[in-house]
């Protein structure tokens, strides 16, 4: 089940993200590496700088979402003011066999199953 980990950095903390975005990386890269990760990247403040970061996760359920979100060194670092963990249907340009429409998915757009994993 797709997850998107929406995750605000608290206000004049770029300076603890760069400290920790090796740890940061080297994390999402074990994710990539379990087929967990679909995308990740950071949000942008008008000032052109990280604010923020936007990790989409394809695991088995809320639980395991949360503790991927909980996991995050920027996460226990204490980087984030605000995590917010929703359930995600990937619709337009999903990858084959990606998409689970429930309502509001025409056929042209629906897809079988509930994930690549």
């Amino acid at each position: 089940m797709l997850f998107a980990l929406i995750c605000t950095d608290k206000p004049g903390h770029l300076p603890l993200r760069l400290e920790n975005r090796p740890a940061h990386l080297a994390f999402l890269d074990g994710l990539n590496v379990s087929g967990k990760l679909k995308f990740a990247g950071p949000f942008l403040g008008a000032d052109g700088k990280p604010d923020g970061s936007l990790v989409m996760i394809d695991v088995v359920d809320r639980k395991e979402a949360e503790s991927v979100a909980a996991a995050d060194p920027y996460a226990r670092a204490g980087l984030f003011a605000t995590v917010d963990v929703r359930p995600w249907n990937w619709v337009v340009n999903a990858p084959a066999g990606q998409v689970t429409c429930v309502t509001g998915c025409s056929n042209r757009n629906r897809r079988p199953g509930r994930g690549t994993r």
